[in-house]
């Protein structure tokens, strides 16, 4: 039986170390897109994962990622093009974070 709950203690210790390091990924991530310092060095799957853990709703269509969220009347329209998001789509949601005062989950 101390062999079971010591497997399950390791798995909880290794999960909660994978979540820290996670949410220290889009920490760093929410950082940089708020600095303005390199807008056209972010990736682009990065870019909709954090704003997917900044309580936004994703629909896609056709190329067309689009991000929507209650209280905020813009729509973020992300097309993706290379691996990188583009330094004006990086630009707006910037302006739209920090307009409404969005925090991470």
């Amino acid at each position: 039986m101390t062999s079971f709950l010591d497997f399950v203690s390791v798995l909880y210790y290794n999960f909660l170390i994978d979540r820290r390091n996670i949410m220290a990924k889009y920490y760093k991530l929410l950082e940089k897109l708020l600095s303005g310092d390199s807008d056209s060095n972010i990736n682009f799957n990065d870019l909709c994962n954090l704003l997917n853990k900044l309580g936004f709703d994703k629909r896609t269509k056709g190329g067309h990622h689009i991000f929507t969220k209650e209280g905020v009347t813009e729509l973020i329209n992300l097309q993706k093009d290379t691996n990188k998001a583009k330094e004006y789509q990086v630009r707006q949601i910037r302006n739209i974070i920090l307009k409404y005062n969005i925090e991470g989950k």
